[in-house]
């Protein structure tokens, strides 16, 4: 005979947490030297000018100015066009 009830396991109990991932700075803020503009798992947004890309795909400022988002029309390598968003400083 078992001296406790079986009351079974829970195996779903674990969560990760929170990447907080996604754009930093809006369209027209103020940007300085080194703030975070995007935060993304690849390459989603591309950097433009005065922008560079961290070794996380993140997208940070190298200069000041406003940031400013537009989209870019560009060939891949098998001859289709499509559109990227990119990011500058300006």
């Amino acid at each position: 005979m078992a001296s406790t009830k079986a009351g079974g396991s829970a195996k779903n109990l674990n969560d990760s947490n929170p990447k907080y991932l996604g754009v930093k700075l809006a369209d027209g803020a103020a940007a300085r030297p080194g703030m975070v503009i995007v935060r993304q798992r690849g390459t989603k947004i591309e950097a433009g000018k005065n922008v560079k890309v961290g070794r996380d795909h993140t997208l940070f400022s190298v200069a000041t100015g406003k940031v400013t988002f537009r989209t870019r029309r560009k060939t891949t390598f098998t001859g289709h066009i499509t559109a990227k968003k990119v990011v500058d400083v300006i």
